[in-house]
This record gives structure tokens, sequence and C-alpha cells, in this order.
């Protein structure tokens, strides 16, 4: 088996057989597979943004947690304001009402670029977040494996990437049982929880007494707290980013699944939340919140307690898996206007963009690597791009209603306008309270984006000015000088002239001599298989072969300015691919120092050596 052979097979076990595009609509997501894989962000969070709500209150004393509900209540409520904010906005655009096309429509290009990158930065974090927390899940219910949680990292990173590549039909069917499996173990906790706090057999967690107060309890800290509980919200865009990624009708489905998910949501943060303030559990380096509350509600380290460790780390890592399907999404449609490199609109043999998937893995996977699976580092980080996207999509939608009116507009303007000025104040609060602790990073990022997208539309421009047949006249027919490089003569010289000859009558081999006494049989050899081509010799009496070639090729290019230079370059092609490693790379470094070189043309002709 050759090794491409062998590669194809490895490819189609893991990624599975070739799909046509006429089964693209095969590929669509049903309210159960969409809430998998659209909504497992926002599910997740609650997994981690209690704990980082508790991580701020707790620098002011123990006296500070009762804070957590009343914070908690606030967040509930904005999350629900701004998930029928989206629902709006699904119905406004069926075909998709991502931050960037609507800020990009209703505002300006400068705000839907804004958008865009806000939005790509943020799912690059939201990869690198979440399989961090779920890495985390996993190491407080096995200290032992705190040390490789970087490998652990990179290996679910590896498992979501393959996953998706193999279409995001059948992504949404591997990844919906842990979902559910999640849903159905917290609120099977929560329950039970909730059974013990009415009755009034609630036992505070045996945690280490909190240290003692660092930090006075300001309204800079409060809200500090609660900009990282927003993390509660991450993700609520996705659903209306991916509406065309449902089965029809489209918007229906889409629509019913953000409410769905919002409520499910709200149910989760909220009770966990309360949970956490009812069993007084503190924060800590070791043990996250939700493992604290399972050995809390189920009494200790058993079956039920696993099972939440184990929902909790799948969902999380999943969480992952909504970037993974609006990361390539966005990216397929600005590179359609020309704002990225088109390869991100490929499609691969699974239907996915997969360019898409392999860059935002390797982006996830370098963050983690710098930041060594550290959740509470990359924290910082998050949350400043998705809420310049929200407020810029709901901002964006505000406009929409007030200049197109109709029936009703008032009504929907007022939702919409009240999200963009709430989740505006959130963004200040996160910007502000997190500024130095990274977040001024993503802050300078995001205009550097901006900037690189349209140098990259520019690009686009300026290539199709220069290939445009508008008010362009044919050039008259041009003469082609064919030079062959030799260093030798064998069967694969004389296959390459056989070629040279079919291009040009004006062809000549050329030697570069580097051995005066080898020299006399080379022109020998010639006068026997040259078929009457030329042979030039040039001599390099500092044993060069690239720097006279080139000013040979730049001399007949001088003769004849508006003409063709046609290099032929024998090339043999070895039987193993370690067979390279025995042969020098000559044709390679003239291919590379004639690639800019105008009207050059270098061309290679193979032969092939057998194993």
């Amino acid at each position: 088996m050759s090794e491409l052979t062998l590669l194809n097979t490895v490819k189609r076990a893991l990624i599975g057989r070739q799909l046509p595009s006429r089964l693209a609509h095969r590929e669509r997501l049903t309210k159960v597979t969409g809430l998998a894989v659209l909504s497992s962000d926002p599910l997740s969070s609650v997994a981690y943004a209690t704990e980082e709500i508790l991580r701020v209150l707790i620098l002011a004393g123990a006296g500070a947690l009762w804070l957590v509900t009343p914070i908690g209540a606030v967040i509930a409520t904005l999350l629900i304001v701004v998930a029928f904010s989206y629902r709006q906005t699904i119905h406004a655009y069926p075909s998709g009402g991502g931050a960037y096309i609507v800020a990009r429509e209703n505002i300006s290009e400068t705000a839907g670029l804004v958008a865009a990158a806000a939005l790509l930065i943020d799912y690059v974090l939201t990869v690198a977040v979440s399989i961090a927390a779920g890495v985390a899940a996993i190491t407080s219910a096995l200290p032992a494996a705190h040390d490789h949680r970087v490998a652990l990292c990179l290996f679910f990173v590896a498992v979501l990437a393959t996953g998706n590549l193999r279409g995001i039909r059948e992504s949404g069917n591997i990844f919906a049982a842990p979902t559910y499996f999640f849903l159905f173990s917290m609120f099977a906790m929560l329950i039970a929880g909730a059974f013990k706090l009415l009755a009034g057999t609630v036992e505070p967690m045996e945690a280490a007494e909190a240290a003692a107060p660092v930090a006075p309890l300001t309204t800079f800290l409060v809200l500090r707290a609660f900009a990282n509980g927003c993390t509660a919200m991450t993700g609520v865009e996705a659903i209306s980013n991916g509406v065309p990624a449902f089965k029809p009708p489209e918007e229906k489905n889409a629509a019913k699944t953000l409410v769905i998910m919002a409520a499910l949501c709200v149910s989760l943060f909220m009770g966990t939340t309360l949970l956490a303030h009812a069993y007084q559990v503190l924060p800590s380096e070791q043990e996250t919140v939700v493992s604290q509350l399972a050995r809390g509600v189920f009494g200790g380290r058993g079956i039920p307690y696993y099972g939440i460790q184990v929902a909790t780390m799948l969902i999380l890592v999943l969480a992952a898996n909504t970037a993974y399907a609006d990361f390539p999404r966005l990216a397929s449609i600005m590179a359609r206007d020309k704002f990225l490199p088109r390869q991100f609109m490929n499609q691969g043999d699974r239907l996915a963009f997969s360019n898409g998937i392999m860059v935002l893995s390797v982006l996830a996977a370098v963050l983690i690597v710098i930041f060594q699976g550290d959740t509470h580092a990359l924290i910082p980080l998050y949350m400043i791009g998705v809420f310049v996207s929200f407020s810029l999509s709901q901002g964006g939608m505000f406009l929409k209603w007030k200049r197109e009116g109709g029936e009703g507009w008032r009504a929907h303007a007022f939702i919409n306008g009240l999200g963009a000025v709430l989740t505006t104040i959130v963004l200040v609060i996160v910007a502000v309270t997190k500024f130095t602790e990274g977040a001024w990073l993503i802050v300078a990022l995001t205009p550097m984006l901006v900037l690189h997208f349209r140098s990259i539309k520019r690009h686009y421009e300026t290539v199709a000015a220069q290939l445009t047949l508008r008010d362009w006249a044919p050039e008259p027919e041009s003469h082609n000088t064919v030079i062959l490089p030799i260093s030798g003569v064998h069967r694969a010289v004389v296959k390459a002239l056989r070629y040279a000859k079919s291009l040009s009558p004006d062809v000549r081999a050329l030697y570069v001599e580097t051995d005066p006494k080898g020299t006399e049989l080379i022109r020998q050899q010639w006068e026997t298989w040259g078929q009457g081509v030329p042979l030039v010799v040039l001599r390099s009496p500092y044993r060069s072969l690239l720097r006279p070639l080139l000013e040979y090729i730049d001399e007949a290019d001088d003769a004849r300015p508006d003409n063709f230079v046609t290099v032929v370059l024998p090339e043999f092609v070895p039987g193993r691919w370690w067979h390279h490693l025995l042969h020098n790379q000559r044709a390679l470094l003239i291919k590379g120092a004639l690639l800019f070189k105008p009207n050059t043309i270098v061309t290679s002709v193979p032969f092939y050596l057998q194993k």
C-alpha cells in the first residue's frame, strides 16, 4: 500500500466517506441536535460562571458571598433580554443574522468588521476556555491528572476537530448524548439539593476556612464579580448565527431552540447559584464549585458525584462545539465578502468548512499551551468579544426597525434597543474591570484584525483590477526561448529535451561548469543525445550553480523583453518519500529563485524512479 493510499484510508476511518454536494440539505440540524451543537456553550457556563463570581467576592471575605444571589439574578435577567432580542434577529434574518451581517448592513462596514473580529477572537477563546474548564472537572475528581492538563486539553481539541470534520449533522449526533446527559445530571442534582434545602437538611460544606479579606467590598469589586459572572451569557448568539444549519422551517426551528436554550440556561445558572449560597461553598483552586455541590448534595464521592463530574467534563469540552459550528461559518461568509482568504469558503469531504475548523483548532491549541490550560488565566480574555458583538448586533437591529418601520416596529425596536443598552453597559464594565488582567490584549487585537481584513480585501480588489479583460487589447504573438539546465546526460534529461523541443524551435541546453575535466565528457555525450540542440557551457570559477544560470536567464530576457523565457527542469521522482533526502534539491532552488520573475515560466518534467 502506497503512502498516499494509507493516508486516505486513515482519513476515511476518521472523517468518513465523501459526501456529494447534492446531499448538503441532509446535513441539517433538528431542534434536538441543534440544541446540542449550538447551545452547549451557554449551557456549560453554569459549571464555572457562579464560581467566577465567588472567586471575586471572596476577596472581601466570606461575609460578601451572599451577593452571589442578587448578582446572579441580574445576569439571568440580562440573559433573558438578550435571548429575546436575538429571537427577533432570527425572524428578521432567517438566512442567518450574525452580528457581522447585522452590523454591516445597518450600521457600517467598519462596525461589521469590528463585530466579526470580536466574534472570531471569542470563538477561539471559547474553545480554549471550555476545554480547559472541562479538564479542570477531571482534575477535581482525579487530582493526579492535574500535571497532565495541557496534554488532556490538546487531546480534546483533536477529538472535537475530528468530530466536526465529519460534518455538522454527524457532529450533532455524536455530541447530543453528552449534552442531554449533562442536563439530566445537573437537574437531578439541583432537584435533590432543593429538596434538602426545603427539608432543612442542608449541611454547609466542610471547606477550608476563607482567608482574611484582602480587599474592601467596593462597588468596583461587585462590578468585577458581575463581569466574571457574565460568562454565563457567552454563546447566546450562536443560534441566530446558525439559522441556515437547521432543517426547514429553519426560522421557526431556530427560534424555538433559542427559547428552550434560554430557559435551560437561566434555570441551571440560578439553581447552581442558589445552591452554592445555601451550601456556603467557597471557591477553591483544587476543586470546582460544581464538584463541591455534588459532594454536598449526594453526600460524598459516590456514583452520583462522579456522574456529575463526567457530565460536567463532557459538556464543558463540548461547549467548544458551539465555536466549531460558528467560526467556520462566519469565516466562510467573510471570505465570500473578500475579507478573509478564499480557502475558508471551501467545503471538505463531509460538506463542512474544513479549513475554518483546522485554523480554529490550531489557534485554540496555541492558547492552551501558552496559558498552560489554566481556565482562570484565560477568563479575563473572554467575554470582551462576545459583548462587542452583542452591542453591535442589537444596535444594528434597533436601527433596522427604526429605518424600516412596519407593524409593531416600536415594540421590536424597544426590545433590541434595551438589549443594546444593557449589553453596552456590561461591555464597559467588563472592559474596565478586566483591562489590566489581560482584556487590554483583546481591545488592542480587535482593531488590528479589522485593518488586516481590509488589507485582504484590498489585495483581492487589486488582483481583480489587474486580471480584468475590460479595455484590454490582446498582445501580439510572442517568441518563446526555452532553456534546459542540465547537470549531466541521462534518460531524465533526454525526456525533458523532447518536451522542450515541443514548446519552441529556440531551445538551449545549459551546463554550469564547476570542474573543467568533466565538461569534455558532457560535450561528447551531448553530441550523441542532444538532438541538434546547442549546448551552452557557463563557467563558474566560484562553483556556484545558481548564479550563472540566473544571469544567463536575465540576458535571454533582456534580449527579448516582451517575450517569454521557459525554463524546463528535468526532475526525477524517487519511489519512496525518504529517498528525497538522498538527493539535492537543485530544481526546488531554481523554482524559488525564478518565482517572482516576470515573463519567466518554470516547468518540471518528472522522471519516475522505481522503488
